[in-house]
């Protein structure tokens, strides 16, 4: 059975403006003062609210094909607009989110229809994720040294939000989410493993979307902020 939904606790829209002011302290901490540790560590809060709220997202969207290329469509354009202001080819976390909702539905998919080619697909899925994010950053790194291509969080990052979207129960999710992020911190080491702060406020997350619709909101704050903090740091 699924979450419960209840009255108490975190709707959706809370969590996700909580990981929208940890985002903006994470970035302007390593744009504008990377000196200033906390403001990362408090930055590590964000990864596992959105990752968790676009599980969520997969289960409960109206419209999934919407929910999906909504997602690549923001993920292209800030990696067109990365890419002419920083010349670099890593990849932002929108796209990361791409890929772990597009495993979610292929999953889905093959579980459904229980046929071989659904299967095929999603294990194809599932080995082009993996080499995305694990092959293909030391094949571009060898063959363009110095290249920086790599997926935002890496291939726990990816599968994060899977893992959360196969919990069934409050307890079930929060288990899994904690081990998405333990691998996280032995994969990614350092302040990543502030990373599990974040826990406790998914455990208190209450099943609600939240009053307002804040959707458009949450996709566009994203490319926003960081032109910001990108032109800050050019006055700076």
């Amino acid at each position: 059975m699924d979450i419960i939904r209840r009255k108490s606790g975190l709707s959706g829209n809370q969590l996700k403006i909580l990981a929208l002011v940890a985002m903006t302290c994470d970035h302007m901490g390593k744009q504008l003062y990377p000196e200033w540790i906390l403001l990362q560590i408090i930055g590590r809060l964000a990864f596992p609210i959105f990752a968790f709220m676009v599980a969520e997202g997969c289960r409960y969207t109206h419209n999934r094909r919407s929910y999906l290329f909504s997602m690549v469509k923001i993920a292209g354009f800030c990696q067109i607009v990365y890419f002419l202001a920083m010349d670099s080819l890593y990849q932002c976390i929108l796209v990361t989110f791409s890929l772990s909702i597009l495993l979610i539905y292929c999953m889905d998919n093959a579980q459904k229809k229980r046929s071989l080619s659904a299967w095929i697909v999603f294990v194809s899925v599932c080995a082009g994720s993996w080499w995305i994010c694990v092959i293909l950053p030391s094949l571009l790194d060898k063959v363009l040294p110095g290249t920086d291509f790599a997926i935002d969080y890496g291939i726990w990052g990816v599968l994060f939000p899977v893992l959360v979207y196969l919990g069934k129960s409050r307890e079930q999710k929060a288990l899994l989410a904690g081990i998405a992020l333990v691998s996280l911190g032995i994969s990614m080491q350092g302040i990543q493993w502030y990373g599990l702060a974040s826990l406790p406020l998914l455990w208190f997350y209450n099943g609600e979307r939240g009053r307002w619709r804040m959707k458009n909101f949450f996709y566009f704050y994203y490319p926003l902020h960081l032109f910001v903090i990108y032109l800050l740091g050019l006055v700076l």
